[in-house]
């Protein structure tokens, strides 16, 4: 049980953060500083150790800095057209995905990322690849990334779109739209094709 609570308090923590990180009035900065604080209440529940040194554990500024997690789901439909979608951010194409989120595993996050982006229900099917973006001509960034390209399947739904993406489409190898290459690159979606290619192909880990 006390696990189960650490871990819901994990996510409580994470959902606190980014609403504060993004919040721009004080009513919902008092109500993500409220949830923070239940977090770190749930937290001593499960583990016994005093708040304030919890707080400092789970603060911003860590001494030991580790990898950001972006996972991107890859889907193709009975046409070997591969599925992307238009970011609002700077108007190019990706595959869905985006940062995992605490307290999920990665097909989990793949399957949230596929839904909130494409209105699509899918299940994972199998991981492809494992990159380091630093291995990669990506545009540089801040972050230090690790890509994880997990291949899905549709089950149900139709296009919604979603508040940061513009629009969607299934695309062949050879006809692809302008591309987000701070997300995904030319290389990295033929990469893709390979695999829907070779299914026996085994996945690639930088």
């Amino acid at each position: 049980m006390s696990s189960l609570i650490l871990n819901y308090a994990k996510r409580l923590k994470s959902i606190a953060h980014l609403g504060l990180t993004y919040a721009n009035n004080e009513y919902d900065i008092e109500r993500y500083r409220e949830l923070e604080q239940i977090s770190l209440e749930m937290m001593n529940m499960a583990t016994g150790l005093p708040s304030d040194q919890l707080a400092g554990y789970f603060s911003t500024a860590k001494e030991y800095i580790t990898p950001k997690v972006d996972i991107r789901a890859v889907i193709f439909n009975d046409k070997n057209e591969i599925l992307l979608v238009k970011e609002k951010a700077d108007g190019k194409w990706s595959l869905p995905g985006g940062w995992a989120d605490i307290g999920q595993s990665p097909t989990e996050a793949a399957v949230k990322e596929a839904l909130e982006e494409t209105g699509f229900s899918v299940k994972p099917i199998k991981l492809l690849a494992v990159l380091d973006k630093r291995c990669h001509p990506h545009p540089p960034q801040l972050d230090y990334v690790y890509k994880l390209f997990i291949q899905c399947e549709i089950t149900s739904g139709e296009y919604n779109q979603a508040f940061d993406i513009l629009d969607m489409g299934f695309f062949k190898q050879g006809g692809l739209p302008e591309l987000s290459k701070d997300r995904v690159l030319a290389g990295q979606i033929d990469l893709m094709f390979e695999y829907l290619n070779d299914p026996e192909k085994q996945a690639l880990i930088d």
